[in-house]
């Protein structure tokens, strides 16, 4: 038995004070080692704190950043706070304590449990978004944008609870309703600030293709560009003063003929003026009901399509039959032209819509041309359409065309009468960047009368948020910073007149659009950072978090990089090469780990119980890093998976420290176990942490080392006698405690320093131990040996025999003779190192 009991507590006692002195996270900056930038996502500092779920995000990028430490690189990993937004001022709001308040209080808590775990941040570097001498760079690239005409005003709606008299954001409202009242809610015009991400449309599309990102985050981005070819078609009113023209964006032009109905978004400018004085009040109640519904809602493919008749009819612009024309919410103003025509032949939501309000159903698609029913108009019994290309039938002059050659011919006679237009439209809008709330970036405009929305002066940067102790939602829907008429009131700068500053805040996503530049150069009171070391530094070359943020965080930081780009500022269009999403810790109970559910297990109570190595080890042995993994149980105590880590743990530190001593020079022959052996154990285990952790299996890296650690305890007899020179072991023993330091540092330093007697040097400033492939290589192999093909026999033959003295040995086989039964031999098949078939007849 050990000595010295292995005690978690007093090691993390006396490696933490040393690490710390001797900078050993610093980031590096010899100019003669290569770059790597490891980022974690920038987190929100919640007043829960962190649960271990949390540390599936940051453990691993822990370990990838000490493994590049090790294996000779610069290495840049950083953390800091993504602090101002609407959580923070919420709680605030119900605890009656200022923002700035809460946001240290859990930031300083966020700060203490990442470093309980030993998460190794260079924390010279720490940033906050809602520090003045970061938000006066998210200002200063609003003017970019602004500058560039990608920054604008225009009338929005936005949500609106008439009871607490303020507006909310999409994530404060539920089911229609008010998260704080529960009553219904609607929507409210105001005049918001935009930026242009349209305009970037194609590009955020195209650039995806030469990024190293998970392919549903990607296809969530494709989706949400939304990009579409088709046609403009338009189809015509007849009104008693004037006509109306409602154009129909469509990809399937070639189902023209197939239209029976067409549907306005409860938006639409010309809903209300269509619909017929009898159909109004139930017009009117649908619109109003569709304005307290969030357009994810509105898009679900699981919620039924439903609508109401405007009593109108339009003219189809080439059969000219009336065309009714209904409302129905699962069409948005915001794509297309906020108008469909309803296909229900070829369309299944269309085609539902139909059979729930009795609406003809017209076969104008068929696979081969023909009609599958007698008459055009389909029977609405059948319980499905034919959504796919074909041939095109009851289309008039079209009819026997292929989908593709109709679309073509139709585009170019709808354009050539004045009816329609080839289009490409896109379901991406532009970013409303406005909150009507008191914890943001302030907007850095001023309005004046004369000269309109005006940028801040550079010099006159940051514009600072004023400390307000009433910081509430005022019940007019203008921001908490309105009331403030000392700070509102100012002097245009181009004018010098009178002139206001712009209320809103911009949202947080702002922020977290370009902090990873601010940590190249964070301390920079000149610049949001100096060329030369963004430069170095930049792409990030490993970008880990949830793809919870897909289509928001992570398309903002693109759109903005490619106007940075645009603007000369940087010199690449994705910031981001390389993205990885860490798959969900589930609590023990099977559930998302949420406070309201009490189910968190904290790293506190973790670390507390079993120490910081055991947890980091659990955390990255529970299963596949992208897959979903599940916490064992409740009682953290008495939990057996962490207390699988810790006996882990307690093997090495007993085997370490019972055998590295001047007075374990026994050696002892053990079967099966030579130097060879040793050795190749040894290299085959150096080769598999190092691709392992490369490759984001941190599951198996830690499994290979139990595997290891086994083998280690095979070598070594009851006695204590152990099966090869003192000197091997010494290096095997080496060998997995620098392989084991990224994930298990407390442990590693210890045995390293203290048992090893390496003084002087953390274990973590060694070089990354390489393999090599020779000693990896096998003496020797197992050979199937078949008759017939079928398995009659195994050899063992040393790696590099023969292959005729491979097929005398396979033939004299005691047990393949018996198999042979007598009979001619007719040839003999050898397959490299894997078997011998002997064909016999």
């Amino acid at each position: 038995m050990s000595e010295k009991r292995y005690d978690f507590k007093a090691l993390e006692a006396k490696w933490r004070p040393y690490w710390q002195q001797s900078d050993l996270y610093k980031t590096g900056t010899d100019p003669n080692k290569p770059k790597y930038y490891v980022l974690d996502f920038f987190p929100y500092p919640s007043g829960d704190g962190l649960s271990v779920g949390h540390c599936r995000n940051y453990v691993p990028t822990c370990v990838i950043a000490r493994y590049m430490r090790m294996k000779g690189y610069n290495v840049l990993h950083p953390m800091g706070w993504d602090a101002f937004g609407l959580p923070a001022e919420n709680y605030a709001i119900k605890m009656k304590v200022h923002p700035a308040v809460i946001t240290k209080r859990n930031i300083d808590n966020y700060r203490r449990q990442m470093q309980l775990v030993e998460a190794s941040y260079d924390w010279e570097r720490e940033v906050n978004s809602s520090a003045p001498d970061f938000y006066h760079w998210t200002q200063w690239f609003f003017q970019l944008l602004f500058k560039r005409g990608l920054a604008y005003q225009a009338i929005g709606s936005q949500w609106w609870c008439p009871q607490c008299k303020t507006i909310l954001a999409n994530e404060q409202v539920e089911a229609g309703r008010c998260w704080r009242c529960d009553s219904e809610v609607t929507k409210k015009d105001l005049k918001q600030w935009y930026f242009k991400i349209t305009e970037y449309a194609d590009r955020l599309l195209n650039d995806l293709d030469t990024i190293n990102w998970p392919e549903p985050i990607k296809l969530m981005q494709r989706n949400w560009i939304g990009r579409s070819e088709g046609a403009e078609v338009i189809f015509t009113v007849k009104h008693t003063k004037h006509d109306h023209q409602i154009p129909v964006f469509t990809t399937r032009v070639d189902t023209l003929f197939g239209v029976t109905f067409l549907v306005l978004a409860p938006e639409h400018p010309l809903t209300m003026h269509l619909t017929t004085p009898e159909r109004k009040a139930e017009v009117e109640a649908y619109v109003e009901k569709s304005k307290r519904m969030s357009e994810i809602e509105r898009m679900s493919t699981e919620k039924e399509k439903n609508g109401v008749f405007t009593g109108t009819y339009a003219t189809h612009p080439v059969s000219g039959e009336q065309v009714p024309i209904w409302v129905a919410d699962y069409v948005l103003m915001g794509y297309g032209t906020g108008a469909v025509m309803g296909v229900p032949g070829h369309d299944t939501r269309d085609f539902a819509f139909a059979k729930k309000y009795k609406l003809p159903i017209i076969e104008v698609i068929s696979p081969d041309g023909k009609e599958s029913r007698s008459t055009k108009v389909i029977e609405r019994d059948v319980d499905d359409c034919f959504a796919d290309y074909g041939i095109m039938i009851n289309s008039g002059a079209y009819s026997g065309l292929a989908s593709e050659e109709g679309i073509r011919r139709l585009c170019a006679d709808l354009e050539a009468k004045g009816l329609g237009k080839q289009q490409v439209t896109y379901k991406i809008r532009d970013w409303l960047i406005s909150r009507q709330r008191y914890w943001g970036a302030p907007i850095p405009i001023v309005h004046c009368e004369k000269d309109g929305a005006i940028a801040v002066p550079e010099e006159q940067l940051p514009v600072l948020l004023p400390d307000l102790q009433d910081f509430e939602p005022t019940g007019d829907g203008r921001s908490p910073l309105a009331k403030v008429e000392s700070w509102v009131n100012t002097t245009c700068p181009k004018c010098g007149g009178p002139a206001k500053r712009e209320t809103d805040t911009m949202d947080g996503f702002a922020c977290s659009s370009w902090y990873f530049l601010r940590f190249t150069d964070p301390r920079n009171e000149k610049a949001p950072f100096d060329a030369e070391k963004m430069n170095y530094w930049m792409p990030v070359d490993l970008y880990v978090g949830g793809a919870e943020h897909a289509v928001l965080h992570l398309l903002y930081l693109r759109f903005w990089a490619k106007v940075m780009h645009d603007a000369g500022l940087v010199p690449f269009v994705e910031p981001i090469p390389k993205l990885r999403n860490q798959g969900m810790l589930l609590s023990y109970d099977g559930q998302k780990m949420s406070k309201s559910l009490g189910n968190v297990i904290t790293p506190d109570e973790v670390v507390e119980e079993h120490g910081v190595d055991a947890a980091r080890a659990y955390i990255l042995f529970l299963g596949p890093f992208e897959g979903e993994s599940q916490w064992k149980e409740k009682d953290v105590k008495n939990d057996t998976g962490i207390k699988g880590a810790s006996r882990f743990l307690t093997r090495f530190w007993n085997l370490a420290t019972e055998t590295v001593s001047a007075n374990q020079a026994q050696v002892r022959e053990k079967k099966g176990i030579d130097e060879r052996t040793f050795r190749r154990w040894m290299h085959k285990t150096i080769k598999r942490v190092s691709y392992d952790i490369e490759n984001f299996k941190f599951n198996t890296a830690v499994a290979a080392l139990m595997e290891y650690l086994n083998f280690l305890y095979e070598c070594r007899s009851e006695n204590g006698a152990i099966a090869v020179s003192m000197d091997l072991w010494r290096k095997g023993i080496e060998t997995f405690t620098r392989l084991v330091s990224p994930i298990a540092p407390f442990i590693a330093e210890e045995i390293w320093q203290e048992v090893l007697r390496n003084k002087g040097k953390s274990v973590q400033q060694q070089p990354w131990l390489t393999y090599d492939e020779n000693e990896i290589a096998e003496d020797q192999i197992t050979v199937v040996v078949q008759v017939n093909g079928k398995l009659r026999d195994q050899v063992v033959v040393p790696v590099d025999i023969d292959e005729e003295l491979l097929k005398q040995l396979a033939v004299s086989s005691e047990r393949v003779k018996k198999f042979m039964d007598g009979k001619a031999i007719h040839r003999v098949i050898v397959v490299p190192q894997k078997l011998v078939n002997i064909v016999v007849r």
